[in-house]
């Protein structure tokens, strides 16, 4: 008699890649990829990706902390934006090697302070135990945290591409990272370059 087959264990396969659902993820930690879900900040009219409390839940499940839409309320959207906008401050500051602000500080802190979400062995491999969107957001401030207050905050750059706001942790050996991608930005500045020298050849 044949043996009838176990089902194959499952677990959350966390999204990868540096463009998710319309967000980009392209620092190499969730707490300036926060940051980022305010597109063209430094231009006149950006624009924020985060502008419904479902666009949220669906940044929440692209950074790989739910696996589907914890389903936000408005006083989480607005608090998620308030966190995004210290986390942002508190970077530029790292990398200018400014004072921290005071009450960015308070506040990244008291979201730290919250309970996370909790990894836990389900009948089919890993799952996360969390209190809501709330611990989603502890679990980014803590990130914070661990990164503006350790050695990596002086690896936290600018990128240099024209126009671009990202902020992203250099990882690279030579320290020497100029853009938040090299496919995006990277790429761009390359053109440009290549422009610019058959413009010049060209004279």
């Amino acid at each position: 008699m044949a043996r009838s087959k176990r089902p194959t264990p499952r677990t959350h396969v966390a999204p990868t890649g540096e463009l998710r659902d319309g967000f980009k993820f392209r620092s190499g930690r969730l707490a300036l990829d926060l940051p980022a879900s305010l597109a063209a900040r430094l231009k006149a009219e950006p624009k924020d990706l985060l502008e419904t409390p479902h666009d949220l839940g669906r940044w929440l499940v692209a950074a790989g902390l739910a696996a589907k839409d914890p389903k936000p309320t408005a006083e989480e959207l607005r608090q998620a934006r308030e966190l995004r906008e210290a986390l942002y401050r508190l970077a530029v500051a790292r990398l200018r090697n400014e004072d921290l602000d005071s009450r960015d500080r308070a506040l990244v802190n008291r979201w730290a302070a919250e309970p996370p979400p909790a990894p836990q062995l389900g009948p089919e491999g890993l799952t996360w135990t969390s209190g809501g969107v709330r611990s989603l957001l502890a679990a980014v401030a803590r990130d914070g945290v661990e990164l503006l207050g350790g050695p990596l905050a002086e690896r936290i750059h600018h990128c240099e591409g024209e126009g671009c706001a990202l902020l992203f942790v250099d990882i690279s050996r030579s320290g020497q990272r100029r853009w938040c991608s090299m496919s995006g930005c990277g790429n761009k500045a390359k053109v440009e370059e290549f422009r610019r020298r058959q413009r010049e050849d060209g004279h």
